[in-house]
């Protein structure tokens, strides 16, 4: 394990991370481009919704990344608090603040897209609201490193509000099946077949993997400027 743990150093890591963002932006800008001309140009209108469907490739694949993101927080905040190890902290913390972004985007186009299909803004739907809590744990989480200096302290808390968080999660997956809510069932499933078609389904998939490359892009440029703020204060290993 402490092998492992070694890895983590910042001088180790510093040298990958630090040559990582422009194969990384490279790489985004091929896929986004890929997935933009997939989703508003090749991709079908919808029956029912026409053109407003199109919102769908960026909601979406927002929301996953939202998701995904805060429960490598919860892992990687609960891995560091276990083993007693701060890098694993400073990753999280990097994470943070493009999981926040993707959630934000999320309730913004959702709620553009549900003017259209819903005839509102805004509804106190169950997998809305739910996503909305899931914002406020990021703000808690985020805020938590700005207002505490004791890192111990805060070490402890945001983990705490991760483990809370992540409570959040399977509600927000489950909650189109558990209450009557206005979104539909799930149309993507890995256990049954999925009802949305191929020509919708691939560009929804590009944009997923164009947002996964900006969201690692935005953590590399945090996790790079905490790396070198240790090397600053002349430290090997956190």
């Amino acid at each position: 394990m402490k092998f492992v743990f070694k890895l983590f150093e910042p001088n180790k890591i510093f040298l990958i991370t630090s040559k990582a963002p422009k194969y990384v932006m490279a790489l985004f800008i091929i896929v986004i481009s890929i997935g933009l001309l997939e989703a508003l140009i090749f991709s079908p209108e919808d029956y029912k919704q026409s053109h407003s469907v199109r919102i769908m490739y960026v909601h979406v694949p927002a929301a996953w990344i939202s998701l995904g993101i805060f429960s490598s927080m919860t892992f990687l905040s609960l891995s560091g608090y276990i083993f007693k190890n701060k890098n694993f902290f400073l990753i999280s913390k990097s994470l943070a603040s493009s999981g926040l972004v993707f959630n934000i985007i999320a309730l913004v186009t959702g709620s553009i897209w549900g003017k259209p299909t819903w005839g509102t803004w805004w509804a106190w739907d169950a997998r809305i609201t739910s996503m909305l809590i899931l914002a406020l744990f990021y703000f808690m989480y985020l805020l938590a490193w700005r207002i505490y200096e004791n890192k111990d302290y805060i070490f402890k808390i945001t983990t705490i509000i991760t483990l809370f968080g992540i409570i959040n999660v399977p509600i927000i997956k489950f909650s189109v099946d558990w209450w009557n809510t206005l979104h539909q069932p799930a149309s993507i499933s890995i256990l049954s077949k999925t009802t949305i078609h191929s020509s919708m389904l691939f560009p929804l998939l590009i944009m997923t993997a164009a947002f996964a490359l900006f969201s690692l892009l935005i953590f590399l440029m945090k996790y790079n400027t905490e790396l070198i703020k240790v090397k600053n204060k002349g430290l090997d290993r956190l």
